[in-house]
C-alpha cells in the first residue's frame, strides 16, 4: 500500500480562504499564499495564507495572536478532509489499477508513477470538490479559479511523494529495515518529495497564475512546515502493509488479505489523515501563534 498527502493561498497559508467583502483585495503578485491589501499595509503582512487553508471570507482576517489552538485544529481537520484522506484513498486505488488491471509489478517505474498520478487525483479532486461544496452551501464569495490553481499546486506536490513512496518502501524491504525504520525513512524522503515538488510548482506555475504565489523566505518556511506533516501522513501510511512483522499500527490500518477494493482504499485514506493529524497536532501546540503555516 502507499499513500500521499493538499490548497491555494489567500493570506496566510495555501489552505486557506481570503475574504473578500471587507475591502481587500488580492495583490498583483503570484502566489500560493496570497498577500492581501488592506488599508493598512503593515497589518496586512499578518495575514498571508498558505495553499493548504483558506480563510473564511465572510468573517474578519483572524490575527495570528488571535488564533486558538480549537481554530488550528478546526483548519487541520478541514485539510485532512479535502487532501489527506483524497490522497491516501487516490494513491491506492491507482495501486490496484496499476497491479491487477495494468500487470504492473510494484518495483517497476510504471507502479510508482500509476500511483503518483492516483496521489495527484486524489488532493485535485478532494480540494476542488471540497471547496465547490463549500462555495455552493456555505460561502459563495470563494474563487474557483484561484480553487483549481491551489489544487493544481498542492497535487503536483502530491505526486512527488506518492511517486516515490513504493520505491522506498521497497528499498526498506530490500534492505531489512523493520518497521519504525521505514517509517522514519518513508516519512523523510516524501516530506522531502513534497516540499520539493512545492518548490518546483511554485516556480513553474506562479508566473501564469494568480492563485499562487512565487517562493520568497516566507512561503519557504510554510512550505517546509507543512511538508512535515504530509510526511508523516506517507511514514503512517507503511502501516497499511502487513507484511511487517513488528507493525504495531496493523491492528489500526493493516490492510489485509481478502478485504475489498473500496474498503481498502477507505483505510488508506484514514491512515495518511492519522498521520498528518499526529504530527501537525504537535506543531499546533507547539508553534508561536502566527508562526504555523495553518495560521
Amino acid at each position: 500500500m502507499t499513500h500521499r498527502s493538499l490548497e491555494e493561498a489567500s493570506t496566510k497559508n495555501p489552505m486557506e480562504r481570503q475574504p473578500s467583502t471587507f475591502g481587500l483585495k488580492r495583490q498583483k503578485s503570484r502566489s500560493i499564499y496570497p498577500t492581501m491589501e488592506t488599508e493598512d499595509e503593515e497589518e496586512s503582512l499578518h495575514n498571508s495564507v498558505h495553499p493548504m487553508t483558506r480563510q473564511n471570507s465572510r468573517h474578519e482576517i483572524v490575527k495570528g495572536d488571535d488564533i486558538t489552538f480549537g481554530q488550528r485544529m478546526l483548519s487541520t481537520v478541514e485539510v485532512m478532509v479535502s487532501k489527506i484522506f483524497p490522497a491516501g484513498f487516490g494513491w491506492q486505488g491507482a495501486s490496484i489499477v496499476a497491479g491487477d488491471y495494468m500487470g504492473l509489478d510494484d518495483s517497476s517505474a510504471g507502479f510508482a508513477l500509476a500511483t503518483g498520478v492516483g496521489d495527484f487525483t486524489g488532493v485535485f479532486v478532494g480540494h476542488t470538490g471540497y471547496y465547490m461544496l463549500k462555495k455552493i452551501f456555505y460561502d459563495e464569495s470563494i474563487s474557483m479559479e484561484h480553487e483549481a490553481q491551489t489544487g493544481l499546486l498542492l497535487a503536483s506536490a502530491a505526486f512527488c511523494s506518492g511517486t516515490v513512496w513504493q520505491p522506498v518502501v521497497n528499498f526498506c524491504h530490500m534492505t531489512n529495515m523493520g518497521f519504525n525504520a521505514s517509517v522514519a525513512l518513508t516519512t523523510a524522503v516524501c516530506g522531502g518529495a513534497f516540499f520539493g515538488g512545492l518548490r518546483a510548482g511554485r516556480v513553474l506555475y506562479a508566473p501564469r497564475f494568480e492563485g499562487i504565489e512565487e517562493g520568497n523566505f516566507d512561503n519557504l518556511k510554510n512550505d517546509a512546515a507543512l511538508s512535515l506533516s504530509i510526511g508523516a501522513a506517507t511514514g503512517c501510511f507503511v502501516g497499511t502493509d502487513i507484511s511487517y512483522s513488528d507493525n504495531w499500527l496493523r491492528p489500526i490500518v493493516g490492510i489485509e488479505e481478502g478485504i475489498s477494493v473500496p474498503t481498502g482504499m477507505c483505510v488508506a485514506g484514514t491512515s495518511t489523515a492519522l498521520g498528518f493529524l499526529s504530527l501537525q497536532s504537535v506543531q499546533n501546540v507547539v508553534v508561536p501563534k502566527g508562526k504555523n503555516w495553518i495560521d
